[in-house]
């Protein structure tokens, strides 16, 4: 019951983008508040990598395949309790 779902690269990249956004601007104000700049970049690369795990789940459709899922179950269960 599994169907192929993948999204462009485009798509993908404007669904993360915002997120991607919101670390670097947490990492500035880091800066800016006079934190050593060695703390603000050793959240960097995890921002990052949470970034770049979120564009291959949009990329490939494994989000979507979780929420088809989700949906899917709690329609069976709706239609299951109906006929009881």
């Amino acid at each position: 019951m599994a169907t192929e779902f993948s999204v462009s690269r485009k798509e993908a990249t404007v669904a993360i983008t915002p997120f991607v956004l919101l670390g670097l601007a947490d990492v500035a104000l880091l800066l800016w508040w006079g934190l050593d700049p060695l703390w603000g970049f050793m959240i960097l690369p995890p921002i990052l990598f949470i970034s770049v795990l979120g564009w291959i789940a949009f990329r490939t459709g494994f989000a979507r395949d979780r929420v088809d899922e989700e949906e899917d179950t709690v329609e069976e269960t709706a239609v299951e309790e109906e006929l009881a």
